[in-house]
């Protein structure tokens, strides 16, 4: 659920565009990621710190566009956002108690620290590596091409990602300490003598 409310502004744009232009859509996609983030705020109770990032870029960067009709503005926006986010995850090796990334999904997951730094590592290159493809299209292929690539193409990559990540997690995380209840087995086994005897 939370990943389709992830994906709803990029949604927006890509269908607005394909029924309008790059500047209408650029404006839908500003109300949608207010749409997004207070939306989100209303159910959840909380704010989602991506959707305000992306809130706080979007509205700037989509402004600029259309107040220049200059579309360079809004095809830089997805790349600021993936490097600021990078940027974030780096210096989180170096400020505070956990990297970045053990907050963002550390709940119920318990992972070494080294393990824990080396994904947050990882992500951040995803995410420098993913802003940087996105220019690329931007700056070498036909507008078109930009807005399917955004929709399909960072989507399709983010969703490989992701389950990479999680093929190795399962891979290096150790496994699940049983020795609780090997202790509980032995304890049954002594009451067990003990009512032989």
């Amino acid at each position: 659920m939370k990943f389709l409310i992830d994906l709803f502004p990029i949604v927006v744009f890509f269908f607005v565009y394909q029924q309008r232009d790059l500047y209408d859509a650029t404006l839908a996609v500003m109300i949608a990621c207010a749409f997004q983030t207070f939306g989100y705020r209303l159910f959840a109770k909380t704010f989602d710190r991506n959707h305000i990032l992306a809130l706080a870029l979007v509205v700037p960067f989509g402004a600029l566009t259309l107040i220049f009709r200059d579309p360079t503005f809004i095809k830089w926006n997805g790349t600021v956002e993936l490097w600021l986010l990078a940027i974030g995850l780096i210096g989180s090796q170096y400020i505070g108690d956990q990297p970045l990334i053990q907050r963002m999904l550390g709940g119920g997951l318990e992972l070494p620290e080294p393990i824990w730094r080396k994904l947050n590592f990882i992500w951040a290159t995803f995410f420098v590596a993913t802003g940087a493809a996105n220019l690329y299209v931007a700056y070498n292929y036909e507008e078109e091409t930009w807005v399917n690539f955004r929709m399909f193409g960072m989507t399709g990559l983010s969703v490989v990602f992701v389950a990479a990540n999680l093929v190795w997690i399962m891979r290096v995380a150790p496994p699940p300490d049983h020795g609780s209840d090997d202790n509980e087995g032995e304890g049954d086994d002594e009451h067990a003598a003990a009512r032989d005897d």
